[in-house]
């Protein structure tokens, strides 16, 4: 009886609208960053956690990710030849992986140009070394990462333009995966790591982009086929600086995060030192309903910090709104994500 009555009573006060007669429906928040590698092996941060740890407090929402760019190897043979130019071949010690999730990452990305910088042996160690330290990772050929969240399902697959990872440039193939994704999971992700490189590379150009004679997509075109076939949210990387951001069919596609931590990997200055941390709050249905840019700055040899003249916050509104018109997100006071 007593059970009864309270049940009517609670029925009763939402009714009358003194409390919602039906609760609040979850979301998910996520925290991404664009390309992480914490030095090159042997030059690296005596301490890398204690290197992360100015911009630690950034990377505590229910979903952390970033993007890999390098391999957690001690395996020697890199892919750059004696005396060559423009090859960069980017590894740290596997136990570097504990750092990274030390500082709060809980996905990373593979699907990059430097994931095979050390071959095979090297993409072993480096997926073994993220398991170990509790990070799941995705970007592998057929790939899709799953993770439960809030008790929700969390599905993840990333695009690149090489072999060793979901391909970026065959659209027939890429939209079968993340239809894959969308029939195991309640929200997709899909990274990609995308476009030209450079100062030069901070607009989507809407066409294919290359660098170093390497096709490395049509970033847009990418974004809204994804968006068309089930993905949720677009976190891009590659230029190595940010991009625009804008809102298709409700949902967030970031198309360049930029660099977000290296020790002496990543030239600086200007735009280049310029970065952010992404904070997106999906709904169950994946929609978009919230989100921030917290402006980060690489300083030093490339130590993220945070950034109080919020650069990076003002230049992904300048990028966006010149790039995408009426489908771009504006990033008001504080850096909150406004949507069209």
């Amino acid at each position: 009886m007593i059970a009864r009555i309270g049940s009517f009573i609670a029925l009763l006060v939402g009714v009358l609208g003194m409390v919602p007669a039906v609760s609040q429906a979850e979301a998910i928040s996520f925290a991404a960053v664009g390309d992480t590698i914490l030095g090159n092996t042997p030059t690296l941060p005596s301490n890398p956690v204690g290197y992360l740890r100015p911009i630690s407090p950034q990377l505590r929402d229910d979903v952390v990710f970033g993007n890999l760019e390098g391999a957690l190897t001690d395996a020697s043979g890199g892919k750059c030849g004696a005396g060559s130019s423009n090859c960069f071949a980017f590894r740290n010690p596997p136990r570097f992986a504990r750092a990274l999730r030390a500082a709060g990452f809980t996905v990373m990305n593979n699907a990059n140009n430097h994931f095979g910088d050390f071959g095979t042996a090297g993409q072993s160690d480096t997926l073994r070394a993220l398991r170990r330290a509790g990070i799941a990772q995705t970007g592998l050929p057929g790939q899709v990462t799953l993770r439960s969240v809030k008790g929700m399902r969390i599905g993840f697959v990333g695009f690149a333009s090489y072999t060793y990872s979901a391909s970026l440039t065959d659209l027939p193939a890429a939209r079968a995966l993340i239809r894959k994704a969308g029939r195991v999971s309640d929200i997709v992700v899909v990274a990609f790591h995308a476009g030209a490189e450079g100062t030069g590379a901070q607009h989507v150009t809407g066409h294919t982009e290359h660098y170093l004679g390497e096709n490395r997509g049509n970033p847009e075109r990418f974004a809204h086929m994804a968006i068309r076939n089930g993905a949720d949210l677009i976190l891009g990387s590659g230029p190595h600086v940010l991009r625009g951001m804008e809102i298709y069919r409700g949902r967030l596609a970031a198309y360049s995060l930029g660099n977000f931590a290296g020790f002496h990997n990543f030239s600086l200055g200007g735009a280049l030192s310029a970065t952010a941390v992404l904070h997106a709050t999906l709904e169950e249905d994946g929609s978009f309903r919230a989100g921030r840019v917290a402006s980060v700055r690489m300083v030093g040899p490339g130590r993220p910090v945070p950034d109080p003249a919020h650069t990076g916050a003002r230049l992904i509104n300048r990028l966006s709104h010149a790039d995408f018109g009426a489908s771009a997100i504006t990033v008001g006071g504080r850096g909150r994500i406004i949507a069209p």
